[in-house]
Parts: C-alpha cells; structure tokens; sequence
C-alpha cells in the first residue's frame, strides 16, 4: 500500500505540475487513445500498480485541463493546495460520515465548517446546513425544506402525506433560472412547468415591477450571480415583500453567493441574509475538490424534518450535529473536511482576495477585449464575461479556434439572442500572466481571416 500510494501522488504531482504548460484541451491523439481502455473485464485479478500505470497513461492525457489556470470555459474552480491534501486524507479516513457518534472527526470538521461558511458569507449564524454533491442537491434540500415548512402552516405533513392533495404551493422563479433548480423543483413534485416566470432586464436580473403578489404559499427563488452575466437578482427588496406576505425565498447563489466575502463586492448581495435559503458551490469560488455542495436553511428545524430518517440500527441519538440529519444521502463522504481546510488555509482575507482577483482578471479580459474593438456585451460586475466578436459565424469561428489553439478554454452561449464567448474565470491558480497570455491567443484568432 504505501509504495503504491506514494507512486500515486508522484504521478498527481507530475500531472498538475504539467498543467500550466500543456494545452488546456486534449489532443486528438490522446482522446482516441482511451479505446485502450475499453477491454473485457479480466478474468483474473490486476496488480494495482499496472491498474494506476495504465490509469494515468490513458487518462490523464485525456483530460481537460480544469484544474489548471487557465480553463475559462465554466463557473468553476481548481482545487487549493489544502483541499487538494484534505480530500486524499479524508478518502484515506474512508468514514461514512452520517452520524457523530460512528465519526466523530468529520462530523465535528462539518460543524465547524458550517459556522465558518455562515460567518464568511454573512448568513444568520444559526441556519441548518447540508454538505452535498452541488447545487443541484443543495437545491434539492433546500427546497424539500421549504415544501416542508409551508405545508405545516396549512396543517399539511408533506413527508408523510406526499403532495396528493396537499394544499397548492406557488413557485415564482426569474425567467434566467438556471435549469438545475428546475430540475429540483420537478423531483420535489413542485413541476417544472408550473413555475411563474418572472421577465428579466438586460443583465438578467428579475424585475421587481413583475414580480406577482406573494402569500404565504409563495416560493421565490432568487439568483445570486446569473451564469451568463453574473448579475444579481433585487434580493433585498423581494425578501422584504417576502417577508410581509409570509412567502419562502430560496437564493441559486452557486457561484454568486460568495460575493459576500468579498468588501467590494459584498454591496452586490446586499440583504440576501434576508432570504430563507440558499443553495452554493464550494467547488466554484472557494476551489475546493469535487463534488461539494452546500445547502443553508434558516430553520434547521424545517430541514432536519424534510431530510432525517431514523431505523433501529442507526446511531441517531446525540449531543452533536448528525450530518447525515441534513442531507438527501445516509452514505456520503466527509465533503466538509476540504471545505474546512480550504477556509482554515485562506482565512478571511485570503478568500476575500481569491475572489477580487478573480473579479479583476475578468475586468482586465473585458477592458483589454473592448480596446482590441470587440463588444463585450454584460456589465462585468463579477467573474462572468460575454464577448461578440461581430456575426454570430465569427464568433462561434474564434470560439472554435482557442479551443483549438490550446492556450486556453474559453466555451459559448446564446445571450438573450446574441452568441457570444463566454470567459469564466474562477481559478485561484490564475495568475494576471495567464490573463495576458489568454488576452494575445484570443486577439491572435480573432485577427484572422
């Protein structure tokens, strides 16, 4: 075990050290080499170190260079030192951490990695959390516990009863969600196509003059940092008519959220404390491993009800927070130990400076870019840049062509009619070295013919 664990991490630690200098994308030649792998299950067992050889001589050519500094293509991050070296001794752990009194180690990281996260993202220190695999779950949670709490009002035990003639619940969400909270709303028997769609501003932020009256059957769901343009729904002010009417606001703040940790961005979530859930992405902004998700819930209360299960065996009983309480999953890996060693490596400042140089870097993109005469096409307020380089043909032709040049990765989209490049720049790996290196790549296939 250990010589074949030390030659695992020699072959990782070639493999992230060549990332800065390979080309983000795999070649050809490397793709088409994973029909190497394709093969009948072997008869007979395989010794691990010819397993972890052919792993990494047909894997990780063929993979995309996401956790270097500069794939730009998606909202999400690399892994930070600390997280990176957390996850490998948390799998060496192995614990199944649903319950404090089986793992206490891990139960006891989450705890306090939950009271970090609520502190950092200026949330009501006493909200319930859930660690998950992403958004997607953390909305799933979230809004299990919202169907939870508006359904008691009314007398309703939704987990017991199912929603076969419960009282209706309205869903009010803008009309730039992002299709994973549809897809959440849908499992939870909410419908997908049930929802009121709000119109949304250029940017893509909900507008408050057609945003319905609410009641206390009300589902708003919010976003914090639109995966296009990164703008912000009117948070504060659609909580406090919310609030007045007795509705539930659930914030999509996979990426946005963190915004709150940064000074010069914190103004853009403003009074998104207000809310009564959200759902986020530690393996966005705080670049941890993936798969890491969080779910927060002001009435732990109400989560714990839409989540636990109990059963004779079970060791539920305890003093101490049971993750496993909170969560979709009974079966789940310690997700928040890399949380908690991310945070405990970057303190306060160090994420708060984490996010505004990625904020800055994204500014530097759209100012070089629309000083080269090509039109960025959003309000840069976070990470999130929209570029036009004329038809919509030539666009999609540069797009093609730096994926293809290998010096960065930048993806497309459809904005509001309009295709554009999309540069996403999260990474803490990314250096204002790698921005200028992308900038002249990406002027370079524009420029041609």
């Amino acid at each position: 075990m250990r010589e074949l664990l030390t030659a695992t991490a020699q072959r990782a630690i070639a493999y992230l050290d060549g990332l800065p200098h390979r080309a983000v994308a795999p070649s050809a030649e490397a793709v088409a080499r994973l029909r190497e792998l394709d093969i009948p299950l072997p008869e007979d067992p395989v010794s691990p170190e010819t397993v972890l050889h052919t792993l990494d001589t047909y894997g990780s050519p063929a993979t995309m260079g996401m956790a270097g500094p500069r794939f730009f293509g998606f909202v999400i991050g690399g892994s930070l030192p600390a997280a990176l070296a957390a996850n490998w001794l948390a799998n060496a752990w192995d614990q199944n951490s649903a319950y404090y009194n089986v793992t206490p180690a891990t139960a006891v990281l989450e705890q306090v990695a939950l009271r970090w996260l609520l502190d950092v993202l200026r949330l009501p220190p006493d909200c319930g959390g859930a660690f998950v695999t992403g958004t997607s779950v953390a909305h799933l949670a979230a809004l299990a516990a919202a169907r939870h709490s508006l359904l008691a009002k009314t007398g309703w035990d939704a987990e017991g009863s199912g929603l076969f003639g419960a009282p209706p619940l309205e869903v009010i969400v803008g009309a730039e969600a992002h299709p994973t909270l549809l897809k959440s709303l849908a499992i939870l028997g909410l419908g997908r196509k049930r929802v009121l769609a709000v119109p949304v501003d250029s940017d893509g932020a909900m507008r408050l003059d057609a945003l319905p009256p609410l009641t206390d059957r009300s589902i708003v769901c919010v976003q914090a940092g639109n995966v296009n343009t990164g703008a912000v729904d009117p948070v504060q002010e659609i909580c406090r008519r919310a609030r007045e009417a007795g509705a539930w606001v659930h914030v999509d703040g996979a990426f946005g959220l963190w915004a709150a940790a940064a000074p010069s961005r914190a103004h853009l979530v403003e009074g998104i404390e207000d809310a009564d859930s959200w759902a986020t992405d530690a393996h966005k902004w705080l670049n941890v491993p993936y798969d890491s998700g969080i779910a927060f819930v002001r009435d732990p209360d109400a989560l714990r009800a839409a989540m636990a299960i109990t059963a004779d065996y079970l060791p539920t009983v305890s003093n101490h927070r049971n993750p496993g309480d909170f969560t979709p999953e009974l079966s789940r890996r310690a997700r928040g130990v890399e949380v908690w060693a991310a945070l405990h490596s970057l303190g306060r400042s160090g994420l708060a400076g984490m996010i505004e140089r990625t904020c800055a870097h994204a500014r530097r993109f759209a100012e070089a870019l629309t000083a080269a005469g090509y039109e960025v096409i959003n309000d840069v307020v976070l990470n999130q840049v929209l570029v036009s380089f004329g038809s919509p043909e030539k666009t999609l032709r540069v797009i093609q062509d730096i994926q293809a040049d290998g010096t960065c990765w930048c993806g497309n989209t459809l904005w509001q009619g309009r295709t554009a490049m999309r540069i996403s720049v999260i990474s803490w790996a990314t250096t204002e070295a790698d921005v200028e290196q992308s900038i002249d790549a990406i002027l370079r296939m524009a420029a041609r013919d």
